[in-house]
């Protein structure tokens, strides 16, 4: 709702309020007014658009989680870092129901700004191998779930993990191959 620079305003006024109120002698006003500028430092690292669209997202109401991401304006402005990887994400998993070419985009720019908890970004690795294998990129699929894997340290995803590899098996695709040698037509 704010701009992340308007909250760090925001959080200096009200610990100036609150530490007037310490020196009138109004200690409950005081704490009152310190507490509630946390609120904002609290907000600066955790945008609150973001968190009302997980909310969204846990109830699978993918339509309101994106009302919430589409009121962010201008993402690389208002957001932190990691925040704008998790925006990214989350327009990734939203897309990735329709438009997989248009998630592999979010969730490729979700992995390069980077993501706070090791479990999203063994989802965000674990979505990237399903579109490899979607796009028959098996080599890189096979990366991408080794990557996911070893940052499913509470062993969340394991399941979903275990199924994607039995698929890939399955599927069979052939890894892409580089070319041939002179002799006898084989590959390297």
């Amino acid at each position: 709702m704010f701009n992340k620079n308007i909250k760090l305003v925001l959080t200096a006024l009200i610990l100036g309020l609150s530490v007037w109120q310490f020196v009138e002698g109004n200690i409950g006003n005081g704490i009152m007014y310190f507490l509630l500028s946390l609120v904002f430092v609290f907000l600066y690292f955790k945008n609150e658009m973001i968190l009302l669209a997980f909310l969204r997202l846990r109830k699978q109401d993918f339509p309101g989680a994106k009302k919430w991401l589409d009121r962010i304006k201008n993402p690389e402005a208002a957001l932190v870092t990691k925040q704008q990887g998790y925006y990214n994400y989350l327009n990734g998993l939203m897309v990735s129901q329709t438009n997989m070419n248009e998630a592999e985009k979010y969730f490729r720019k979700a992995e390069k700004l980077g993501l706070s908890m090791s479990a999203d970004m063994a989802m965000v690795k674990l979505n990237l191998a399903g579109v490899a294998m979607t796009k028959n990129r098996k080599r890189e699929a096979e990366t991408l779930l080794a990557e996911a894997k070893k940052l499913d340290k509470h062993n969340m995803l394991g399941e979903q993990i275990k199924m994607m590899q039995q698929q890939m098996k399955k599927a069979n695709i052939p890894r892409q191959q580089y070319g041939r040698t002179g002799k006898g037509g084989r590959y390297r």
